[in-house]
């Protein structure tokens, strides 16, 4: 197959959504459909004992969460598809923000009774700031929940998209028979049995037709005609340049956990899907169509195997092809690398891949020579755009629990760090060490690695921060500055990257700082132009 066709096979995309909307479930489903595995572990069933196929670190077996983005791959109807699952627990947004950077599309997931909530609206911010193409899918439709009217009302509203159904459903929760499929003209009736792998569905191309009447009765029948109606009159119809350009989100309805509705959201997905997009680098726009290679890492993940003491960085590979045993440069090293082992991923499933293409992720083994934002290239020395830092929300001290392990608690935090887990900063009095997270509950999974995967035993002290501000001045040598840094000395660090960062104790202080010294730049995000 030529090079071209292998990229517009390609279809990388992310699952968002709040926590327990019912994300991992959905990401199972899909992998069922691809024929990728034969029957789907529900998160939740504590009957089963197969966890979920994507959740395979120990803690997140333990409280029925995702804790990293894993990476899936299928193939359905000839088309390629990564799936990068992202923790929707909000202690982990900084991963899914990063993850973000290396999806062409993502899909949205939406609880049918608690419709909106917190962390999508963040999630699908960051979506809109980058135009990604968004498609909704309102899930477990068996439960009771809102009104399919006034949840659309509701994305609208809060997360300010334009949507439009592609499909429909007949009834809901317990009146719940099937859904109506606007983008094929179809109906599908809900058996309610989900050890059926996949439900039967009737062409149906006359809603007017008395047919209808016997398939579902003579109340909903009307009901349904009434509610398409409206959507003719209210809805914008679907446009596929509008939906790329992110202007446009197209809604489906269905339970993941039923197996319903979900076949109709994956093969209009396989359809409208962009192949891999052209992404921007600090220096120029990069096609995924160029001959040269070049990619970025956007994750890395330690000891996946903690037998083996391994790390992999996760590469998004957004031009040319990364063939296995060739050299390719890496851009901040400035030094040449080859790899003999690339991994392509089934969740812990890896296997070797000779070649990869555009919009694939590669798993690439690493011995310490990655930090997440790094770019590959064949030569040319750029770098992409992106993948930021974010303030942290959550600060502590962290103190050695163990004299003996020193050298064994560094390595930990320092290998930690490079996978983004948290963010290290370093006092500029003392050196003491100062952990910053997202969330708090990034705290309990750090202690417990470090004792698990390092042997290091820490503790923790809190330290009242508020937020970490990035310091900008505009001249390095001026009175101002130096003032700055004698007033401010007992909070001023350095990042891992030895950027100066300044951590204050409220809004009100930042406020007051940049009043005070206005030739000093603050910045919340670590990339700032």
């Amino acid at each position: 197959m030529s090079f071209q066709k292998e990229i517009e096979r390609r279809r990388t995309f992310g699952i968002i959504s709040h926590p327990d909307a019912g994300k991992t479930t959905l990401t199972e489903k899909l992998l069922l459909f691809g024929g990728a595995i034969q029957e789907a572990g529900a998160v939740k069933n504590n009957k089963i004992k197969k966890g979920a196929t994507s959740d395979f670190m120990e803690i997140e077996r333990q409280r029925g969460i995702s804790v990293s983005t894993s990476v899936l791959a299928f193939n359905y109807q000839n088309k390629k598809i990564n799936i990068l699952d992202t923790p929707g627990h909000k202690d982990f947004a900084e991963d899914t923000y990063r993850t973000l950077t290396a999806v062409d599309s993502v899909i949205v997931v939406i609880d049918v009774a608690k419709g909106v909530e917190e962390q999508t609206e963040k999630l699908v911010a960051v979506c809109r700031m980058r135009n990604i193409p968004m498609i909704v899918f309102i899930n477990k439709l068996d439960r009771e929940g809102k009104d399919a009217f006034d949840l659309m009302d509701e994305v609208e509203q809060k997360l300010g998209l334009r949507v439009t159904p592609l499909s429909f459903p007949i009834g809901m929760g317990y009146d719940f028979q099937g859904i109506y499929n606007l983008w094929e003209k179809s109906i599908n009736l809900f058996s309610g049995d989900s050890r059926k792998n996949i439900e039967e569905t009737i062409a149906f191309s006359d809603v007017q037709s008395p047919e209808l009447e016997k398939i579902i009765g003579q109340k909903p029948a009307d009901r349904l005609r009434e509610e398409l109606e409206l959507i003719n009159e209210v809805y914008p119809d679907f446009n596929r340049d509008e939906y790329l350009d992110g202007t446009l989100q197209p809604v489906f309805f269905g339970s993941a956990l039923n197996n319903f509705g979900v076949r109709e959201l994956l093969d209009c997905f396989v359809e409208i899907a962009p192949s891999p997009r052209p992404k921007e680098s600090e220096t120029r726009l990069v096609d995924p169509y160029e001959e040269k290679l070049s990619g970025f890492v956007f994750k890395i993940h330690a000891n996946m195997d903690p037998k083996h003491r391994d790390r992999l960085a996760f590469v998004k590979i957004v031009s040319g092809t990364f063939e296995r045993n060739k050299p390719y440069l890496h851009v901040r090293q400035k030094k040449n690398l080859k790899f003999s082992s690339p991994n392509a991923f089934f969740a812990e499933k890896k296997e070797i891949v000779d070649i990869s293409y555009p919009g694939d992720i590669v798993g690439l083994h690493d011995t310490g020579n990655f930090k997440i934002g790094d770019t590959l290239t064949e030569g040319e020395m750029m770098s992409f755009k992106g993948i930021p830092s974010f303030s942290p929300e959550h600060f502590r001290y962290i103190n050695n629990a163990d004299p003996m392990k020193a050298k064994q608690l560094d390595k930990g935090i320092d290998q930690l760090m490079d996978e983004g887990v948290a963010q290290l900063f370093t006092l500029e009095m003392n050196n003491r060490k100062i952990i910053g997270t997202v969330g708090a509950l990034q705290y309990e999974v750090i202690q417990y690695r470090l004792e698990h995967e390092y042997g290091a035993k820490c503790s923790y002290e809190n330290f009242p921060v508020h937020k970490a501000c990035w310091v900008k001045p505009d001249d390095a040598k001026n009175d101002e500055f130096k003032e700055f840094k004698r007033i401010k000395q007992k909070f001023l660090a350095h990042d891992k990257y030895g950027q100066l960062v300044f951590l204050a104790d409220s809004d009100f202080t930042i406020q007051m700082t940049q009043n005070k010294y206005p030739s000093v730049k603050l910045f919340f995000t670590s990339e700032f132009e």
